[in-house]
């Protein structure tokens, strides 16, 4: 009866005082006055074996309605399947914003892929003279306004970093039910209303698509300082914020990734390469995760159960109220990803599918094969001013 009563607590806790994270109001804003004159943006587009998705996302690239000067930087990080030469394809029939691609080799010790690319993208773009630089990730789909409305916003709200979270696909049933509780739980980790807040240490960005400026990149050495980085999106936030700079995090309207993960082996890769990394490798913290996975979102359904087979009616109330609080918190978001809200009472079900993906990732760790992604393994953890 008292492990539902804490659990319940603990709801009434997160339902409260955790930055309203389960709203799902947080969006792009708009403002009335545009910018007198549009500032040159870069796009910078690290991409590794992505000729799958190229075709659905790059061609909403080239095509933006921009009305300053843009340029795409289209860097092939070392892919066997034609990435780079489908890209220049690509740019050919479709025409649009001028497109460079380019190779910058494989990585030096201690750097990420992605990030090297990244590194290699900014040092073309710099040539050019942006005011923005643009890093949205080879799946990632955008609408014509896409870029105007991300400038339009940073220029208006004056902000150094604007960031999106695409809006990841759902159409096989696992990408249903396991998608939307992904960023249910990260929204959980990071509340975007306290990310937007000046003050605020709470600093997180959505690595495919973040709008940068360029003299904030290179005050916070972007991405030199955080080289090593496998959750590179929430490291570069931190950098930023770090420095003083003022960022800003919310949910896609024009965003979307096309990458599908119909698998439930798919996602749980996804997940468990890094989930390991956010917890800094740490034993402690990876017991202290899965027992608070499983008061917070375990223990309701089966103190309801258990105390309606046993006639414990306080343990029962308690585990009631915590699932109906969990599930409720939980329908915004499956509302924004169009999905049925009978889905909300699965999320402890959903839960325990991240706790067993946490607790592999940890598993991996120890075996020395680390963060894997594309053919690469990250075994080093991120340095302690990263983590801080």
């Amino acid at each position: 009866m008292w492990i539902a009563v804490g659990s319940l607590a603990a709801w009434l806790w997160l339902l409260l005082c955790q930055g309203f994270f389960w709203r799902t109001d947080v969006r792009l804003p708009s403002y009335d006055r545009e910018p007198e004159s549009w500032p040159a943006v870069c796009v910078v587009v690290p991409a590794r074996d992505e000729a799958a998705v190229l075709p659905a996302s790059l061609p909403s690239l080239l095509a933006q309605d921009y009305p300053g000067r843009a340029e795409v930087f289209l860097v092939d990080d070392g892919s066997s399947d034609g990435t780079g030469e489908l890209a220049r394809e690509l740019s050919r029939s479709h025409g649009g914003l001028p497109l460079t691609v380019d190779s910058p080799g494989e990585p030096p010790a201690g750097w990420t892929g992605k990030l090297w690319a990244v590194r290699h993208g900014i040092g073309l773009a710099r040539a050019r003279g942006p005011e923005f630089l643009l890093l949205t990730d080879a799946d990632i789909a955008h609408t014509p306004d896409s870029l105007r409305e991300l400038v339009a916003a940073a220029r208006g709200g004056g902000f150094d970093v604007v960031s999106l979270m695409a809006r990841l696909r759902v159409e096989s049933a696992w990408e249903r039910l396991v998608v939307p509780a992904f960023v249910y739980f990260f929204a959980q980790l990071y509340p975007f209303r306290r990310i937007g807040r000046k003050g605020s240490r709470t600093a997180a960005a959505a690595g495919g698509c973040v709008l940068l400026r360029t003299e904030t990149a290179e005050r916070a050495r972007i991405p030199d300082a955080i080289h090593h980085a496998v959750i590179d999106d929430v490291a570069l936030a931190r950098a930023v914020k770090c420095g003083g700079g003022h960022i800003w995090l919310g949910l896609a309207e024009r965003v979307d990734s096309v990458r599908p993960y119909p698998r439930l082996h798919d996602l749980w890769r996804m997940v468990s390469r890094s989930a390991y990394t956010q917890l800094r490798h740490s034993p402690p913290l990876l017991l202290g995760t899965v027992l608070g996975l499983a008061l917070v979102y375990l223990v309701p359904p089966f103190a309801l159960l258990a105390g309606l087979g046993t006639g414990t009616t306080p343990a029962a109330v308690c585990g009631g109220l915590a699932w109906l609080v969990m599930a409720g918190t939980y329908a915004p978001m499956l509302r924004y990803y169009g999905q049925p809200l009978w889905l909300a009472p699965l999320l402890p079900f959903t839960a325990f599918l991240y706790l067993l993906m946490t607790v592999d990732s940890a598993v991996q760790h120890y075996r020395g094969r680390g963060a894997a992604w594309k053919g690469r393994t990250y075994a080093r953890p991120e340095t302690a001013a990263e983590e801080s």
